[in-house]
């Protein structure tokens, strides 16, 4: 388990399960959450393979905050077949106030945990994470 600097820690599970999307490609995306009780990072749930980003958005709480990756296919201008891992760092603006600031101290040490992130998305609402802006992001990095 590794300590995140705003005191969190990391479950191990999180890192395995990010692996396994990673390398082996077994889930579409994972969304993660800080657990209360033990002050660390947890799955919250896994996206199966076929699964879409509107399946992702479709998890996400409207009133709490999450983390979450995604297995992003998709196909450039010149027409070629890519893929990349977009971390996003959910923080609706209705969430509460001391849940948005631990994730947001301690999302840069959690996000470097995940070795093979190429997108990185702070969003609070919606709008601001449709998977146009997505892909361009994916793009343009």
């Amino acid at each position: 388990m590794s300590n995140a600097a705003s005191g969190i820690a990391v479950n191990d599970n999180c890192k395995a399960k990010f692996l396994e999307l990673k390398a082996k490609r077994n889930y579409r995306y994972i969304i993660f959450r800080i657990e209360d009780a033990s002050q660390q990072v947890v799955v919250d749930k896994l996206g199966e393979p076929n699964d879409k980003y509107e399946d992702l958005i479709a998890s996400l709480p409207a009133n709490e905050c999450r983390y979450a990756v995604f297995d992003l296919d998709f196909t450039t201008t010149e027409n070629c077949q890519k893929s990349k891992i977009v971390f996003i760092a959910w923080a609706p603006d209705i969430a509460r106030v001391r849940s948005k600031m631990v994730y947001a101290s301690s999302k840069d040490r959690f996000r470097k945990e995940l070795d093979g992130v190429q997108v990185e998305l702070q969003a609070t609402d919606l709008s601001e994470m449709s998977y146009d802006i997505v892909k361009e992001r994916a793009i343009s990095i």
